[in-house]
């Protein structure tokens, strides 16, 4: 199952220190002067050290600029797949004018066959003027059929450009698609490996102040 990518809201929150709780209840005998309910103290809670403190603080980082990274691929994505939208409704349009014409020159086709056949019936009926004036006529209609034929072609050459052209943007849509899906799972995976190394883990508060003034003095440089 896919996980939803969320925007990074993971914070260094846990500052632990050494706690000592005195009991309230404690009493002192005057004789002794021994306390008879102790004080109790808590047990230290291991800090990590300053390098591990710089790792999580480094791999959160790191976390938050790549959510924002795959924030700007998937926006990319988007914007080209609505692009992509326009381009294929135009293309449909060139494939249905192609479609029209295509079905004007068949209709072309079958209408000179049918007239070839009639005046090859009527020619032994016909004078010679009237034959050669059907002849004309019909040798006219094949040639303006020839230019009709060679007009369709290079139609259907054009489209197919653009049906090329079209299929290689959609098949590097859906490169994209799966470089910013293998990318997010990537970025689950550090996101969980931040969890399990560095969330709600205790630290010294005077690492994380130094480690924070040796970032924003390199960042200054």
């Amino acid at each position: 199952m896919k996980r939803i990518l969320l925007p990074l809201a993971l914070v260094l929150t846990v500052s632990a220190q050494a706690q000592t709780t005195v009991n309230p209840n404690a009493k002192v005998d005057p004789k002794n002067n021994k306390v008879s309910n102790p004080v109790v103290e808590k047990p230290k809670a291991k800090l990590m050290s300053r390098e591990e403190l710089r790792a999580c603080i480094d791999a959160q980082e790191a976390n938050a600029k790549e959510a924002e990274g795959i924030k700007a691929d998937q926006a990319a994505y988007k914007a080209t797949a609505e692009q992509l939208k326009a381009e294929k409704a135009k293309l449909e349009v060139g494939e249905a004018e192609l479609g029209k014409q295509v079905e004007a020159v068949r209709a072309e086709k079958e209408a000179i066959l049918k007239a070839h056949e009639a005046l090859t019936a009527d020619a032994p009926k016909l004078d010679k003027a009237e034959l050669k004036a059907r002849n004309e006529a019909y040798l006219a209609r094949t040639t303006a059929f020839g230019t009709m034929v060679d007009a369709v072609k290079a139609a259907d050459a054009e489209q197919g450009v653009k049906r090329k052209a079209f299929s290689a943007k959609v098949d590097a849509l859906d490169a994209q698609f799966k470089a910013i899906e293998d990318r997010t799972e990537k970025h689950y995976d550090a996101n969980d490996k931040w969890k399990a190394e560095c969330q709600n883990k205790a630290y010294d508060e005077n690492d994380e102040k130094a480690i924070r003034k040796e970032k924003a003095a390199a960042a200054g440089k």
